[in-house]
């Protein structure tokens, strides 16, 4: 039975993002699982996120010759980060498979989003109110749980700018939970795309579970240039020379909406290929852009020929609505 070791580091919220790239490049499968703080709501087990305290971050790496030397590394690139921000010391410890497989699962509650979306992890009951829009999830290693305040800026823009049939895209869709609410909304049909094969395994999952499978197809790729790059949060961008056109980008596949929670290196790359798939008059929602780098999003979106609509923000994270 394989043993595992569990890093975890406690961060401030400008941290999140680099201390995130960092342990996604020696963890599992490039997984991380993102605990902000919480404080209790007023409803029972419900709670709300603090973004004035700090978050806790955690990676797992397979028990074996090469962990000590993944855990050095991961601690040596910690403190240098530490010298920018507030990163504090990582915490290590042992866990057996299957204590591996629901360490996790004790970080997450019911959560409420935007102004009917409800999460709910899979191994909690919750009775819904007749308005309310529940997604079950099974998170697992994949990133996008709700949990991060991009995941809940889209998911409440999300409630805004779906429409029935809308044709839609998931672009880095994690563990599946914005293609779900889509479709929940109304989106048909939905396609949910990851370059995680971990990801794409966990977004089907949740997707089947959430009885959703015959509205949402999830399926392993990216678009134009990201194709050519790794999990887009391992800090892999592949080739940065221009990308030579491809059949395929002559007659791309076009969509109403375009969700794409990645991050601000990833958009910028992406943003020719995301207008070129986007219809005419389309809605692109972007988000995981840390606010010091919201400017050159903006600038690369523009350039591609998308008109900003709307901005919104919280802490340090911006979520930027364009149209086609």
């Amino acid at each position: 039975m394989t043993a595992w070791l569990e890093c975890s580091v406690e961060v401030d919220q400008e941290a999140v993002e680099s201390v995130a790239e960092v342990l996604a490049r020696y963890g599992y499968n490039g997984g991380v699982v993102v605990e902000p703080a919480w404080t209790p709501g007023d409803e029972g087990p419900e709670f709300r996120y603090d973004p004035s305290r700090p978050s806790v971050l955690r990676t797992y790496l397979p028990l074996d010759a090469q962990s000590e030397e993944a855990r050095q590394r991961i601690e040596q690139a910690l403190w240098y980060l530490g010298q920018m921000r507030s990163v504090g010391p990582l915490q290590v410890r042992t866990l057996a498979e299957e204590d591996w497989a629901n360490a996790w699962k004790e970080h997450y509650t019911v959560m409420h989003i935007g102004a009917r979306t409800v999460i709910v992890p899979s191994w909690l009951e919750h009775e819904a109110r007749p308005e309310e829009v529940v997604l079950r999830l099974d998170p697992g290693m994949a990133f996008g749980t709700g949990l991060h305040p991009t995941t809940r800026l889209c998911l409440s823009l999300l409630e805004q700018y779906v429409q029935p049939g809308m044709r839609t895209l998931d672009l880095g869709t994690g563990s599946g939970i914005l293609a779900i609410a889509a479709a929940k909304l109304g989106a048909r049909p939905v396609l949910a795309l990851d370059n995680d094969p971990v990801a794409v395994q966990v977004a089907a999952e949740n997707v089947a579970h959430n009885e959703v499978a015959t509205v949402v197809a999830v399926a392993e790729g990216s678009l134009g240039a990201g194709r050519q790059m790794g999990h887009w949060l391992s800090g892999d961008f592949g080739e940065q020379a221009e990308r030579q056109p491809t059949a395929s980008d002559e007659t791309p596949q076009t969509f109403a909406l375009i969700v794409a929670n990645l991050i601000a290196r990833v958009l910028i790359t992406l943003a020719d290929d995301l207008a070129a798939n986007l219809e005419p008059g389309g809605i692109l929602i972007s988000s995981g852009i840390i606010n010091t780098r919201e400017a050159e999003v903006t600038s690369a979106l523009a350039a591609a020929g998308l008109h900003l609509r709307e901005r919104h923000s919280e802490g340090e994270w911006v979520a930027l609505v364009h149209q086609g």
